[in-house]
């Protein structure tokens, strides 16, 4: 029904996997309403409208992508005082306690962000608010996560479309794995990595990177973020040359070089010809 893939990614990156599924041999049909889905012999016809005609597919499977629901039936919350939805799950507060405020829940049956990773953060803040109460919040953790395309999607914190609606001014750098000799000897370098920062500031506020393995490259950026250290301390930290990872050091560097103002550039310039 959408008029692209990955519809909470940025638009670049959920364009570049799209382009691969294409070069891959996939048939993408954007805008597309399914009206009827039958079985005729070993064949099953989708019947939809597409670019306002009706046309029919004829496919060996259908394989349908329909979410997930939190397991709340049959637990008998209704007795230990525990609200819950059925549609959103238990109902927690930023402690990860119940409106039973001697139960805590964890993980996809309490919170928006279904991700194994988190599931394993909210269970370390049960244990730490169970045995020191109040100390850690769930609204603070800093989540990134991956879509295991080819390339793969890795995202933390905000996007560009994300900023511009909650009306936060940032700075994008952009970055293409082209320039980056690994992913050149690899063969992958049809991603690129991109670094919101806070405008006239360093602080990261979010990253999008595309690569073959973004999931692994993501988490120093996440480090950075969730340790306050923004995007020109990264530039410090040496990498191994040659490594796809090295981009997040390209992306600091270009950071830098903003910060070469032409009124620096001047200070510069006359500070090294005083010192010849």
């Amino acid at each position: 029904m959408a008029d692209q893939i990955l519809i909470r990614e940025d638009r670049d990156a959920a364009e570049r996997v799209q382009k691969a599924l294409v070069r891959d041999g996939v048939n993408l049909l954007f805008g597309s309403r399914i009206q009827e889905v039958r079985k005729e012999g070993e064949e099953k016809v989708i019947r939809l409208e597409y670019g306002g005609d009706p046309i029919e597919l004829r496919v060996s499977e259908i394989l349908v992508g329909a979410g997930r629901a939190p397991n709340v039936q049959g637990l008998n919350l209704e007795a230990v005082g525990v609200e819950y939805d059925e549609r959103k799950g238990v109902r927690v507060n930023d402690y990860l306690q119940t409106t039973n405020r001697r139960i805590y829940a964890a993980g996809d049956i309490c919170f928006p962000y279904k991700f194994t990773h988190t599931a394993d953060a909210l269970a370390r803040i049960v244990v730490r608010n169970t045995l020191f109460p109040g100390q850690s919040k769930s609204n603070a953790l800093t989540i990134p996560w991956c879509t295991y395309t080819d390339p793969e999607i890795a995202r933390v914190g905000l996007s560009e479309k994300e900023a511009e609606t909650k009306g936060v001014p940032v700075t994008t750098f952009k970055l293409e794995l082209s320039e980056l000799d690994r992913a050149i000897l690899d063969g992958e370098d049809e991603g690129f990595l991109k670094v919101l920062v806070k405008k006239g500031t360093d602080k990261i506020l979010g990253a999008t990177l595309v690569a073959r393995h973004a999931g692994e490259i993501i988490s120093e950026i996440t480090l950075a973020m969730t340790s306050g250290l923004g995007l020109g301390k990264i530039g410090k930290t040496i990498h191994p040359y040659p490594t796809q990872a090295e981009i997040v050091k390209r992306a600091s560097d270009a950071y830098l070089r903003t910060r070469l103002t032409p009124f620096v550039k001047t200070i510069f310039q006359k500070w090294v010809a005083w010192n010849r």
